[in-house]
């Protein structure tokens, strides 16, 4: 059995660094976690992106906080699902003055979508596709697409302006000895949501 990533990638995966690959080639039968700490340098959003990132707390989609220097927490677990699909659990802490804000997602490989489908929040009812690549530097680099909406009997697409589009590269810094990652969050009409 192979890592969700693995089967998204396929020859690529060789050509992500040996710590990015055990980062992301483990798999429900391995029977490992991958947990990490460390220090976002910053985390800041876009004035007008307040309200949203402030509705999407109630359910750990993203929060509407600032800061520098903020100690966060990550914490990958990989299972199989009720449906027997590979799925690896994203449960985020971000420990701000005063507060703890919470990003989650569970990420499954869609064989029917041919790609990496992340069910963000505690609720995962919002579902966006994931293009993953190897980039240059031995990183593994994860662009958002199409985003859909679930609850109940409600379904539907959310129109590309009324989102917002992730482009994340993780890598491991040889010189330091330790993992790095940069997220940006681009509107299309509005321009950065999340520069982090």
């Amino acid at each position: 059995m192979t890592s969700i990533y693995e089967q998204a990638l396929g020859a690529q995966f060789q050509k992500l660094h040996p710590k990015i690959r055990e980062r992301f080639g483990f798999n429900s039968k391995d029977n490992i976690a991958s947990i990490g700490e460390g220090i976002m340098e910053e985390i800041w959003h876009a004035p007008w992106a307040v309200l949203p990132l402030y509705i999407g707390t109630m359910r750990h989609i993203m929060f509407p906080n600032r800061g520098m220097g903020i100690p966060f927490r990550i914490e990958n677990y990989a299972y199989q699902d009720e449906w027997g699909r590979e799925t690896v659990t994203w449960c985020r802490s971000f420990d701000f003055p005063g507060i703890r804000r919470r990003f989650d997602a569970t990420m499954i490989y869609s064989s029917q979508r041919s790609r990496v489908v992340d069910y963000l929040g505690n609720q995962q009812h919002l579902a966006v596709d994931l293009a993953i690549s190897a980039s240059a530097n031995g990183g593994i680099r994860i662009q958002s697409s199409e985003q859909r909406f679930y609850e109940g009997i409600l379904r539907f697409r959310f129109p590309r302006c009324l989102t917002g589009t992730a482009d994340v590269c993780e890598w491991y810094e040889e010189r330091d000895e330790c993992y790095r990652i940069s997220v940006q969050v681009n509107n299309p009409i509005l321009g950065p949501v999340l520069p982090v």
